[in-house]
């Protein structure tokens, strides 16, 4: 495995541990001491992050039968998209931070990624 895979299956399972520990949290920890507005902005962002991290994974299984140059792309689309759109949310839900256009730039980083995933396809 090259190394350059090596670091994005760590990077899709550090993602897929986050996304169990923040919902551990906002089912558990979070349901005591916030609204639940908090509790589902939360489980909105965990669900959002659980589907990329497994369209993630899908990809990295791809690429090691049929690397193609445009997999790396759709890779970062839902990477930064995961961290605008989710982290966001987390952020809003957990700090009390308002980040105003930084959830839906993220949301279109995620559906930028799945436009670039078909055009990848259609290349192979």
């Amino acid at each position: 495995m090259q190394q350059v895979d090596k670091t994005w299956w760590c990077v899709a399972a550090l993602s897929g541990a986050l996304m169990v520990m923040l919902g551990a949290y906002a089912a558990h920890g979070l349901a005591a001491r916030a609204s639940a507005a908090m509790v589902d902005i939360v489980e909105t962002g965990v669900r959002y992050q659980a589907w990329h991290t497994l369209a993630m994974l899908s990809v990295l299984a791809w690429r090691s039968r049929s690397p193609l140059p445009g997999q790396h792309i759709v890779l970062m689309l839902w990477v930064l998209g995961i961290m605008a759109f989710s982290g966001s949310l987390y952020l809003m839900a957990l700090a009390g931070l308002n980040l105003g256009m930084v959830t839906p730039v993220g949301g279109l980083l995620l559906m930028t990624g799945w436009l670039a995933l078909a055009i990848t396809a259609l290349k192979a």
